[in-house]
């Protein structure tokens, strides 16, 4: 079998004309709103003040869901957990700077997250006629993997390619990453030498967490987390060493990185940052993410979480990306709506990957050696449509090897039409999220418009806790949003919208929103 031997038809899902127009009509929309703090409130600092003990996050987890559930009144599930709130007295006086360097407050954001999808969420509160945008990826059946990456897979499967292999990876996949990421930070130099494959981006932050700490002398300072962020990576990381979590506000879809600077000292382990943030899809700027990486001890490790780095203007990255102590992580399970595959990689200086061998060796032994082709074809693809290749040559077949047995009008077919359906998705996603912002503000929502991502993030007038918002509009319109305090949204009522549902899905889902707000929409 050649590899484009048979490659698929491509899907075409066409976004709506009423979409478009609601697109349109986004950058004109009342009620967006420009700033965005993640910090911590009274209402949390309550949380933590009622706590018999405030280093047991479960106690924190009930109090905060107590209190929801107390406010909840009649339509409470669980009047134990609200006894326990209305129970509760203040032992304490709590403040941010407690609340941030706890290690409770970690785990109870985590347990938080739990509660939501295991208890709630599809739990007691499961329905199948829920709308759920609140899943924070891609409907895959509309916009999954291009036909040219899932015939990479089965090519793999049909040539019994899933023995093992390097621990990190296989070289003609690294090699084709190292020419892609290269291509994306001018100056960069990345060889093969550079990346080592993942099993997608939690497994990589955890496993970096657990090679870096390991290794690094505990001199007593803290890891910093940029907040918002993803519970399991900061969890992760706070199982192997003490963390401080630094609230990164947001501008005009642009993330401060000044408190994370002034965070660091000479003895700072390593810190963890998003590059476009979950949820709010606001970006760093390159500026203020090379001030960073200079300020930082060569001692200090970044890790980059750049999962969520897509679906946004193309900017040109900072050459400090690739300084020595800088870790870059990206996956396949956002920007090609397979998170289900856990696939990934790293970039790193080449004295780390290759110590990084013994490591990934001795844990897991090395990621599943059947996506390589697959990630080998979108690296070299991503690549091509970076340097602006129309219609790929000889040069480009001759870059895989010849056991793909590659014929350049197969090349040329396949490379077309994961051209075709890479732009379409971009362009049908970018514009489902501006359509849903114009319908969001229209359900007088306050929107915060994201730089990149699928998800935008909105406070509806009312609600001063996320996790209440979520629960009031679930029940009362059967649509699910995702609460801000699951991404150490530790202040306000905010929620996150995944844009990436077919419109249909969408429309009538903000219409539910805007009848129980008594604001019609559309």
């Amino acid at each position: 079998m050649q590899l484009f031997a048979a490659v698929p038809r491509p899907r075409l899902s066409v976004v709506p004309e009423e979409a478009r127009h609601a697109a349109a009509l986004s950058h004109s929309a009342d009620g967006v709103r420009r700033t965005f703090d993640p910090g911590v409130d009274e209402r949390a600092l309550e949380v933590f003040s009622r706590a018999r003990d405030p280093r047991d996050p479960f106690e924190l987890r009930d109090l905060w869901l107590g209190r929801i559930e107390h406010e909840l009144g009649q339509h409470s599930h669980r009047p134990w957990l609200a006894q326990k709130w209305r129970t509760a007295r203040q032992h304490r006086v709590a403040d941010p700077a407690e609340v941030l360097s706890s290690r409770a407050t970690v785990r109870f954001v985590k347990e938080m997250f739990n509660w939501y999808f295991r208890d709630d969420l599809y739990g007691d509160l499961h329905s199948d006629s829920h709308l759920i945008l609140s899943s924070g990826s891609v409907d895959e059946e509309r916009w999954g993997l291009p036909s040219a990456l899932k015939h990479a897979v089965q090519f793999a499967l049909d040539r019994d390619w899933y023995g093992y292999s390097d621990s990190r990876g296989r070289v003609p996949a690294r090699e084709a990453i190292a020419a892609y990421e290269t291509a994306r930070i001018t100056g960069a130099g990345y060889t093969a030498d550079n990346v080592a494959m993942t099993m997608g981006g939690t497994f990589a932050i955890s496993s970096l967490a657990d090679f870096i700490l390991h290794n690094a002398p505990d001199l007593g300072e803290p890891v910093l987390c940029g907040t918002p962020n993803y519970p399991p990576l900061v969890e992760s990381i706070a199982r192997r060493r003490e963390v401080r979590l630094v609230p990164l506000p947001c501008e005009d879809g642009q993330m401060s990185l000044g408190p994370l600077i002034a965070a660091l000292t000479p003895n700072t382990p390593m810190v963890m940052l998003q590059t476009a943030a979950n949820p709010t899809g606001a970006v760093v700027s390159e500026r203020e993410l090379t001030e960073l990486i200079r300020a930082a001890a060569p001692t200090t490790m970044i890790v980059l979480d750049e999962c969520h780095e897509w679906l946004g203007p193309s900017e040109s990255r900072s050459a400090a990306r690739a300084a020595p102590n800088v870790i870059r992580v990206s996956s396949l399970s956002k920007a090609w709506s397979a998170p289900g595959l856990k696939i990934g990689w790293f970039l790193a200086d080449q004295d780390f990957v290759s110590e990084y061998y013994e490591y990934a060796s001795t844990a897991f032994g090395g990621p599943p050696s059947f996506f390589y082709t697959l990630v080998e074809v979108v690296a070299r693809m991503e690549r091509w449509l970076l340097e602006g290749v129309g219609t790929p040559g000889a040069g480009q077949a001759a870059e895989f090897e010849k056991a793909y047995e590659i014929d350049l009008d197969r090349l040329q077919s396949a490379y077309q039409t994961y051209r075709s359906e890479r732009l379409l998705r971009q362009e049908s996603l970018t514009t489902l999220r501006e359509a849903t912002t114009t319908r969001l503000s229209d359900a007088s929502g306050a929107v915060i418009v994201p730089r990149c991502s699928i998800n935008t993030t909105v406070e509806f007038a009312g609600w001063t806790d996320s996790y209440l918002c979520f629960r009031d509009i679930l029940r009362e319109t059967g649509v699910s949003v995702f609460p801000t305090i699951l991404t150490f949204g530790l202040s306000g009522g905010a929620v996150r919208v995944t844009t990436a549902r077919p419109w249909d899905q969408l429309s009538d889902a903000i219409t539910r929103i805007g009848s129980y707000l008594a604001v019609p929409v559309g």
